[in-house]
């Protein structure tokens, strides 16, 4: 019951902080991609839940086609990475350049499409865990994104990135801070953020991760939160599940407060 009234009251905190919704970006049109000669936008792509991700097509090629809520410092942040990442063989999206060399405009992108199909078994996740611990040394002492703070920052400070701890009830941020604790080891590198079956495509042997929206600098660990139970992680998994579940609470909390209040109650559960 105590757990119940916490979430049930949690989601009323969220929702009198709750700012314009993500979703409420203005749609994407012909004039948001002037910029790419030659882009016809063809349908909305499922996915993409805090930012607006269109099918286009480009001189009979697919394309996507996003837009962006992040600041211009953090995008830059995003596209910076995507470049490095994609310089040293990791699948993520390639952007495209508008004609005069941009790549966005007013925080929308363009990046080719990517060919595949979500992961469906051990091999296929552990060849996810390959890629996720390649990207974690690449960018070892990576810069932390604009506007982002690490859940070791987050002790500390009270928000960063989409977390906003001040928003939360003390006894709530409590106990994500608890839960964070057990994984702050190891030097900090880039997380994707956001590592689950609809962010992942696999090509044969190749593996492509999606949408990095949500990457950050921070322990490695979070990463491996979603993976799957019947594959192996680097640490403890009960360790790493509820860390992760804590994680969500506190970075939902403002743009997806049922969601959050729905993880705080299982975080509750979790921790007795």
């Amino acid at each position: 019951m105590l757990v119940v009234r916490l979430a049930e009251r949690s989601l009323k905190a969220a929702r009198r902080w709750c700012p314009p919704r993500h979703d409420q970006i203005v749609a994407l049109s012909s004039e948001s991609v002037a910029a790419w000669s030659g882009i016809e936008l063809v349908e909305r792509l499922t996915g993409g839940a805090r930012n607006e991700v269109v099918l286009a097509r480009r001189g009979g090629r697919r394309v996507v086609v996003r837009q962006s809520g992040r600041s211009l410092p953090a995008l830059e942040w995003e596209l910076d990475l995507l470049d490095h990442l994609a310089s040293h063989g990791i699948g993520v999206p390639r952007p495209i350049v508008t004609d005069d060399g941009r790549r966005h405009v007013d925080g929308v992108h363009v990046h080719e499409f990517i060919d595949g199909r979500q992961p469906r078994d051990r091999r296929d996740w552990r060849r996810v865990i390959d890629v996720l611990t390649t990207v974690h040394e690449l960018t070892t002492g990576w810069p932390q994104r604009p506007g982002f703070a690490s859940s070791r920052q987050l002790l500390s400070a009270d928000r960063g990135g989409d977390v906003r701890l001040d928003a939360m009830p003390p006894e709530a941020v409590r106990a994500v801070r608890t839960a964070w604790q057990p994984v702050l080891t190891g030097p900090e590198c880039v997380v994707h953020g956001d590592v689950n079956a609809g962010n992942v495509l696999v090509d044969g042997a190749h593996v492509s991760l999606l949408d990095w929206d949500e990457a950050r600098t921070d322990v490695p660990w979070f990463d491996f939160a979603s993976i799957p139970e019947d594959v192996a992680v680097p640490m403890d998994r009960q360790t790493l599940v509820t860390a992760g579940v804590a994680w969500e609470a506190a970075t939902c909390w403002i743009p997806e407060p049922e969601y959050a209040a729905r993880r705080l109650a299982e975080l509750s559960n979790r921790s007795g």
